[in-house]
């Protein structure tokens, strides 16, 4: 019986020791993902992000190269650069599991799934924007940047004439009656 005893001591030891290294190395791949940060900047310069692992935004740049152009078009392009960030963090997590847990443990794919279905790959690019209308097309588009009409012209209001104590007025009857 001291065998048994023995061996399930040891297994026991043994499990505990798993368990201990497991969870460290759960923690080295916490601490990494953690410390991560991904930096997006828009084609001209105009707009940079950097977000934290878990999808935050961290900083947000907007040059003075961006002054002319509408907010529509900045607050899209800072969305879009926003998608294409956050997709990166299934990757960069799976890079650091394979660093650290390993590819291969349950809790490691789960989190990986999680990641892809929270973080999904951003929507295709835009198509080049083409011309306003080619010239044989009609266009019955209303253009944003088109000025606003100038405001309409009301005409003064009608001016009542004042009541008088002229003896010539009969108040709106005939002299002859």
């Amino acid at each position: 019986m001291p065998e048994d005893i023995a061996g399930s001591e040891q297994m026991l030891a043994n499990w505990n020791q798993n368990i201990q290294e497991r969870a460290a190395r759960y923690q080295d791949m916490a601490t990494r993902v953690q410390g991560m940060t991904i930096s997006e900047r828009s084609s001209d310069g105009a707009v940079e992000l950097t977000i934290g692992s878990n999808g935050i935004l961290q900083n947000l740049v907007i040059n003075e190269s961006a002054a002319g152009r509408r907010m529509s078009e900045i607050s899209g392009e800072i969305m879009k650069l926003l998608q294409r960030a956050q997709s990166k963090i299934p990757a960069l997590l799976q890079e650091a599991m394979a660093e650290t847990i390993g590819t291969q443990d349950e809790t490691a794919n789960v989190l990986f799934n999680e990641a892809k279905k929270n973080f999904p790959a951003p929507p295709p690019e835009d198509p080049p924007a083409r011309a306003p209308y080619d010239n044989n097309e009609m266009n019955f588009r209303v253009e944003d940047d088109a000025p606003p009409p100038p405001p309409r012209a009301t005409p003064p209001p009608a001016r009542r004439r004042p009541p008088s104590d002229d003896d010539d007025d009969f108040g709106g009857q005939s002299v002859l009656s």
